[in-house]
């Protein structure tokens, strides 16, 4: 990216400094606390531009908003589904065998190298 943005700095910060994977929505109300200029929109588009250049990640949800990470390291990601909070895990996939099974059976080139898993976690397991 080009163009320096302090807004888009603070951004990459405030997602840098989290672990728990926050929404695009708890990003903004977190930047605008500290810049009560910005504006929604800034951020979204930023966040959008700092996926695309691969400087954050995007966690698509199958339910709920998406997530944002900056970890750059390979891990994989274990969601709750009734929360859906995430949680970052380490195991060594064999992600390239991976990949040739899900092209040789769906036709789909897999573009990243990590895993998602879904289950309950212990804390929702408690309120049932």
């Amino acid at each position: 990216m080009k163009n320096y943005s302090r807004q888009r700095e603070e951004i990459i910060k405030v997602v840098k400094d989290s672990y728990s994977h926050l929404t695009a929505e708890d990003i903004y109300m977190t930047v605008k606390a500290k810049d009560p200029a910005v504006s929604r929109s800034t951020v979204y588009r930023n966040l959008g531009l700092l996926v695309e250049n691969n400087i954050i990640n995007k966690i698509s949800m199958q339910v709920g908003a998406d997530r944002y990470d900056y970890r750059r390291e390979p891990h994989n990601h274990a969601i709750c589904v009734k929360c859906g909070k995430i949680f970052d895990f380490k195991y060594d996939f064999e992600y390239e065998k991976i990949r040739e099974v899900v092209k040789e059976q769906t036709k789909i080139e897999i573009s990243n190298n990590g895993i998602a898993l879904e289950g309950i976690c212990d804390s929702c397991k408690i309120d049932n």
